[in-house]
Parts: C-alpha cells; structure tokens; sequence
C-alpha cells in the first residue's frame, strides 16, 4: 500500500510537467497505451483465451466510465493543489457505496449511512460552499470520484463473470482507441523529456494499481486502508517541494473527516464480510481498477 501511495503521488507530478507541452486528453491517451503495451507479454502469453469475456457490454460502459474519470482526475491534479485533489479523490469510496445502495441493491445499515453523511461533510469542509466560491477544478476533481466510483461498481458486475486481468485488459483494448480519438484534436507531437513523462505516467500507474490491489488480496481493508492516507502527507511533501504548494487548515480537517468515514465504511464491510463467512474487499481496492 505505501509503494501505491509512491507511485500515486509522483504520477500527480508527472502529470503537471507533461502538460507544460500536451493538452490532458493526450496524456490519459499514453496512460492507457502504456498500460496496453504492459498487457501485451501476458496477452501473448494467454492467446485467444484470454480475450474470453461474458459481458461485453458492461466491459465497454466500465472502460468509457474510467476513461472520463481519468480526464476529471488529471485535470484535478493539473490546476488544483496536489494535497487537495487527492483528498477530493477520496471520496470515490463514498459514491461507490451509495452506488451500490441505489443500483446494485447492496443493505446499508444506519451506521453506515451516518458515517457516509460524515464522509461527505468533509467534502464540504474542504469546499466552503457559500464561504468560498467552488471552483471548476474542484467540480473536475469531484466528478473523476464520481466516475471512478460508476467504474467501480461495474468492477463488482463484472467480476461475478470475468476474471480481473480481463477487466482490466478490456479497459485498455477500449480506451486506447477511445482516448486516441480525443486525443488527435488536441495532439501536440511530445518531446523526448515530456515523452519520458509520459511513459512514466502509464508505467506508474500499472504498478500503482498493481500494488494497490495485491495489498487488499493479502489483508484485510481495515488493515491496509489506513497506510493509503499515509500518501496524502506524501503528496503534501511532494507539492511543497515542487511546486511551493501549502495545504491549509481545511484541506486537513477535511481530509481527517474524508479519511475516518471511508475507514469505518471499510472497516464496517470487513467485518460484515467476516460474519458471513465470505472473502471481503473494500470499496476502494474496486475503484482502483481505474
């Protein structure tokens, strides 16, 4: 989970520096080419078997969903604090299990919903409404959690179905093509050090997601979940040193809010889990797919 939270927080940097020369829709364009070209060996290596899927459907609608989730989310780290956009993205897990209360049918007891009320309320902790305007680049870092969020909960559709290195495998083979179309509006032939940036974001963000994943499948949530908000004093540390960034006193109180709800939620669903005997992971090792 901290090797996650590394690689998360560089790519917030590699992003800033790549766009000093591409528009973003290019950058999340290299984002899913890279991740192809990473699927490539394992996609030879399985053959025609490993394009089997049940739904394909879904498969698309969940790439489309990540696709603009990852534009909302770039934007967010381009013209926002780092600090705060990684916590505005912490609320993923929020709209994840509201989701699944509204589409999938999933119970929620009243302490969870409590603890969602209180997770949201530090959103508005952060934002001010009424005190300070919000602003557009909050509003993209709010709706890439949205996305992430609709991404996650066909994640948990889908993989009644299909396998994850199929997901994820159907999430590049769609949105290299898809990116690529918006992409081409706005392309700007990178040079070699913002190439350079480029890769490193899409190989980042394989092994970000590598990382974040396998450390749910070894432990419970409630284990790991509290070293991820350890990348938000690294991302803290990371804005100030490139960019002078000081988060204020509401970035902070609002991620403490943010971070004790989407814990207890996990925490809540572990141990649910526990109860009836069944394999649990939380709602963000889903949303992480993106």
């Amino acid at each position: 989970m901290i090797c996650a939270g590394v690689f998360f927080t560089f790519i917030g940097v590699m992003i800033r520096f790549a766009n000093k020369e591409v528009h973003v829709l290019e950058i999340v364009f290299f984002r899913y080419f890279i991740s192809l070209l990473i699927m490539m060996p394992w996609m030879m290596r399985t053959g025609l078997s490993g394009l089997s899927c049940k739904n394909l459907p879904l498969l698309f609608a969940r790439s489309i969903s990540s696709y603009i989730g990852a534009i909302f989310w770039f934007a967010s780290m381009i013209y926002l604090p780092l600090a705060e956009a990684t916590v505005l993205g912490y609320t993923a897990p929020l709209f994840a299990t509201l989701g699944a209360v509204l589409f999938l049918g999933e119970v929620v007891r009243k302490k969870r919903w409590w603890a969602l009320a209180v997770g949201f309320s530090g959103t508005l902790i952060m934002l001010r409404p009424g005190i300070e305007t919000i602003t557009l680049p909050a509003l993209y870092a709010i709706g890439g959690a949205i996305f992430i969020s609709c991404s996650a909960l066909l994640v948990k559709v889908l993989s009644r179905t299909d396998s994850p290195e199929t997901i994820v495998l159907y999430m590049a083979i769609f949105s290299t093509p898809l990116s690529l179309g918006a992409a081409i509006f706005v392309w700007s032939t990178p040079s070699l050090e913002t190439l350079f940036w480029l890769i490193g974001i899409g190989l980042f963000s394989t092994l970000a997601h590598l990382a974040y994943t396998r450390s749910f499948a070894i432990a419970d949530a409630s284990v790991v979940l509290p070293y991820d908000y350890v990348r938000l004093l690294m991302v803290a540390a990371v804005g100030f040193g490139f960019f002078g960034e000081i988060p204020d006193i509401w970035t902070w109180a609002g991620a403490a809010v943010i971070a004790g709800s989407t814990f207890y939620i996990a925490r809540r669903e572990t141990t649910s889990a526990g109860k009836n005997k069944i394999i649990s992971k939380s709602t963000r090792s889903s949303v992480e797919f993106n």
